[in-house]
């Protein structure tokens, strides 16, 4: 499974080797990583009218919630989707600072803190990118799925940066900074991690967190080219609110 709105760790060292090997001027690659010529061209999924909210707690299935996960026939040619790897327990965040440490926490999860029901899905554009990861989370309630939201977003808020360590590497650090979120779903909330000194400088992952009714849509891209994170995430949302009803 992979992470909760956590850039990808086997994806993020397989990119921290391609852009090694494409060498050049260090500060150019640290103020972006290095990814296909061209545009990617968004993930296409048709609109349709929001399904109203439930009113009291629904109860999702892994199935019900995969099947509203975007497919690799939602997304452009060139895509392939990425086999998901064995549930990570490691925890490659970290900071010394207790402003860090809810963000933190929510890093290194695995799924939505108090998620009743999660799945996720990985493609990957190519050796050097664009990664993209999308998750459902079903918590219940769209209270829930609120406050959430509004706890993540007070978390990114609050921390600057956190140190990122993955086996076989030193500590990277990563620089928090909130962002304007696509405008899809409810109460949308987004956040950059970029890599500023260390084995992975340069790294970028940029995070968005969203609810349909009672469910947390996330989407992350590593290493994209700037089109893909708002087009990914709208396509996410609209895709889980035809397959996801109010119950």
């Amino acid at each position: 499974m992979t992470r909760f709105v956590s850039l990808p760790l086997a994806l993020a060292a397989a990119l921290s080797l391609s852009l090694t090997a494409c060498g050049g001027d260090d500060k150019k690659n640290a103020a972006a990583p290095s990814t296909p010529a061209g545009t990617t061209p968004a993930p296409s999924v048709t609109p349709s009218a929001p399904s109203e909210k439930p009113s009291g707690s629904v109860t999702r299935s892994a199935a019900e919630l995969t099947r509203a996960l975007l497919a690799l026939s939602d997304l452009p040619t060139g895509f392939s989707q990425v086999k998901e790897d064995p549930e990570d327990t490691s925890k490659p965040f970290s900071s010394p600072t207790s402003k860090c440490k809810t963000l933190v926490k929510y890093l290194n999860a695995t799924e939505a803190p108090g998620a009743k029901t999660s799945v996720t899905r990985s493609f990957s554009g190519g050796q050097e990118g664009p990664y993209i990861d999308f998750g459902l989370d079903a918590m219940g309630t769209a209270a829930k799925v609120a406050d959430l939201r509004e706890t993540y977003d007070d978390a990114v808020s609050s921390c600057s940066k956190v140190s990122l360590k993955v086996e076989g590497e030193s500590s990277t650090s990563m620089k928090v900074e909130e962002i304007s979120a696509p405008k899809a779903g409810s109460g949308p909330f987004a956040f950059r991690l970029t890599g500023t000194s260390g084995p992975k400088r340069g790294l970028e992952y940029t995070a968005a967190v969203t609810g349909v009714n009672d469910v947390i849509v996330s989407v992350g891209v590593l290493a994209g080219q700037g089109s893909e994170f708002e087009a990914a995430t709208e396509a996410a949302v609209t895709k889980a609110q035809q397959v996801l009803k109010a119950g």
